[in-house]
């Protein structure tokens, strides 16, 4: 009896070990897919108004446009930074997701601003 309930235990022990590993991978996945980021500057000498295209798979950014690069990463909780760079210019923003939207600010050089996405 002594050795089935170790047998038991253990069994129950890789089950939850088996199960915790498996949320974190799920729970990333719920932002993957293709978003639409509009990008707004609270400086009218900057560019606003532009949109890029950004993908995110098992919580890695990448970008959809062969003019910008994108990285970055999204927690489980929806949070998001990423980096946006083309040519010389680069921006880093951060913010928060939820399952079809999301916003945050940005900064690049001597612009900055909000940005709000869009799951396509």
């Amino acid at each position: 009896m002594g050795h089935t309930r170790k047998s038991l235990f253990a069994t129950g022990m890789l089950l939850l070990a088996a199960i915790s590993a498996a949320t974190p991978a799920a729970a990333t996945a719920t932002f993957d897919g293709a978003w639409n980021v509009q990008i707004a500057s609270s400086n009218g000498a900057c560019n606003s108004g532009t949109s890029v295209s950004i993908g995110i798979n098992n919580g890695q950014v990448a970008s959809n446009n062969a003019m910008v690069a994108a990285s970055g990463r999204v927690a489980d909780a929806g949070n998001i930074s990423v980096t946006l760079s083309s040519g010389m210019k680069r921006a880093v923003g951060s913010g928060r997701l939820t399952a079809t939207s999301g916003s945050g600010t940005w900064r690049g050089g001597l612009c900055s601003g909000t940005w709000t996405a869009q799951r396509m």
